[in-house]
């Protein structure tokens, strides 16, 4: 092999490394970015619901990607979903294969998809005044709770606001 073709071998040898390198530095960053703000998140509810708007526009504020689908059957869906009767609100929420029932804040699913325990979902039953989309001027916030429902139906408190 002449001087000049193991040169030329060599530097080929240094563009593929840094290529590569670029290349998988690029996959990892890419990978890393599917945090929990990166999940898309699938909402069901009544066409007529102001407060569900508000909570999927302050979910998209939050940097969640953000699908909502209006329907007048929602006991269906929240019966497709193992929502229990006594943490029933508004709207369903899929992400991530949870479901997220009513006002849950953001931080909640961001911990939730971050955490990932062995539940089948989020609820903040009712309306509180105070929970995201439910913010009523002059009034001041309701404390609630936001609770995980267990694959067993078992409910306990994830989160106190």
């Amino acid at each position: 092999m002449s001087r000049s073709s193991k040169k030329m071998g060599w530097r080929s040898g240094i563009v593929l490394a840094a290529g590569l390198a670029i290349v998988v530095g690029s996959a990892a960053w890419l990978l890393g970015s599917q945090s929990a703000d990166a999940a898309d998140i699938v909402v069901y509810k009544d066409p007529g619901c102001g407060c569900c708007r508000r909570w999927v526009d302050y979910m998209r504020d939050a940097g969640y990607s953000v699908e909502a689908h209006n329907t007048r059957d929602l006991p269906a869906i929240k019966e497709e979903h193992g929502v229990p009767n006594r943490a029933r609100s508004c709207h369903t929420a899929i992400v991530g294969g949870y479901f997220i029932e009513g006002h849950v804040p953001a931080a909640d699913v961001r911990h939730l998809l971050t955490e990932r325990p062995d539940i089948r979902g989020l609820s903040v039953p009712g309306m509180p005044v105070g929970s995201p989309g439910m913010e009523v001027p002059g009034q001041a916030p309701q404390p609630y709770q936001v609770l995980a429902i267990a694959s067993d139906g078992k409910v306990t408190v994830f989160s106190s606001h």
